[in-house]
């Protein structure tokens, strides 16, 4: 997430004692140390494909833990030093998530994939933003975004010589997460709403990417009917009863609508989101401003379950991806649900 107050950081201290949070429950139970990360095959795709069948019929799930580890693995990788808004290293991450879009069947929504960012003078800085057009002529004027920042902090200070932010759960987490949605919607093609599936620069730097993007969209006047966020989703809360929380939980239905399509608690409210007022410090928040419709984030960071919030521990080796495929498996029939829904049901309260 965005850079957090003082007053969150001191309560990470505050809430682990002072001394790292045992993550002995949350390390990844696959691979501890981690795979260099691989680019999408033929094979890949044929494979996806059965699996989407599979989903379909009930008999299998769509996303695994495997899946999961391949693009994480590259993500966060020392080869993309850190995924530094312009850096060479987040070159890279643009690489991967444009040659997974060109394999899955995801249009690019501008002339290109790389949509540079107008308010970034830093440097050149760009979101990634794919788009698959809605099946229904009633619908399909009507875009749902499905978004995630791919980028991080880069080389910082660290500890024993190791001085790469590599971002696994900040977050490589949610950019794996969306990944993994535009393979299954862009194999299956049965979305009624069109779908922009956008990966951020620059959130890092003050939610840059997203602001203009939602500016840019704004001033083409689009129909945006939600923007669902994907956030620190590489581990487990603790102790909840639900998978993932909301932030600005209490500002619409979509807790009520994802639960239902899920079929189960998969979304809850965290006291702590609302307190330090985690609804404006991601993506979700300049497409709020602009839209004034339901943008939320979707989160599992319960500022218990994970202490190496900027820091260069937050590597892939403390992700759990069985975890990781589990949040997108369930969260498949929730995206579909409101996606090829007939009505508007996701409202601001």
């Amino acid at each position: 997430m965005k850079q957090i107050s003082t007053v969150f950081l001191s309560f990470l201290v505050l809430s682990c004692g002072g001394a790292k949070v045992d993550q002995s429950t949350v390390l990844n139970p696959t691979n501890p140390k981690g795979v260099k990360g691989q680019v999408v095959t033929n094979a890949t795709v044929e494979k996806t494909e059965s699996k989407i069948s599979a989903l379909k019929t009930g008999t299998g799930s769509f996303t695994t833990s495997g899946d999961i580890e391949t693009s994480m693995s590259f993500l966060t990788s020392d080869e993309l030093q850190g995924r530094d808004t312009g850096s060479d290293g987040i070159a890279k991450a643009a690489d991967f998530i444009q040659n997974v879009f060109e394999e899955y069947n995801i249009a690019p929504y501008f002339a290109s994939y790389r949509d540079i960012l107008s308010n970034y003078s830093d440097g050149t800085a760009y979101n990634v933003v794919g788009f698959l057009p809605g099946t229904d002529e009633k619908l399909k004027n009507e875009i749902v975004i499905i978004g995630a920042h791919y980028d991080h902090i880069g080389i910082i200070s660290g500890n024993d010589g190791d001085t790469i932010a590599n971002g696994a759960n900040d977050n490589a987490s949610g950019t794996t997460t969306v990944l993994e949605f535009a393979k299954y919607f862009g194999k299956l093609k049965g979305n009624k709403r069109s779908i922009v599936f956008a990966l951020f620069s620059a959130e890092e730097k003050g939610l840059m990417g997203s602001k203009h993007l939602a500016e840019k969209l704004k001033n083409e006047n689009i129909e945006l009917y939600a923007m669902l966020n994907f956030e620190m989703v590489g581990v487990p809360m603790v102790d909840k009863d639900h998978s993932l929380y909301l932030t600005g939980y209490e500002l619409s239905n979509l807790a009520e609508v994802s639960n239902r399509y899920a079929n189960k608690k998969l979304v809850g409210f965290l006291p702590k989101a609302k307190e330090f007022n985690l609804f404006r410090r991601s993506d979700n928040a300049p497409f709020h401003d602009a839209f004034n419709v339901p943008s939320q984030t979707y989160s599992s960071f319960d500022f218990t379950n994970f202490g190496e919030y900027h820091k260069v521990g937050d590597e892939a080796s403390l992700m759990d991806y069985n975890y990781m495929a589990k949040v997108v498996n369930d969260v498949i029939p929730v995206l579909t649900g409101i996606i090829n829904s007939p009505i508007k049901e996701v409202k601001y309260n």
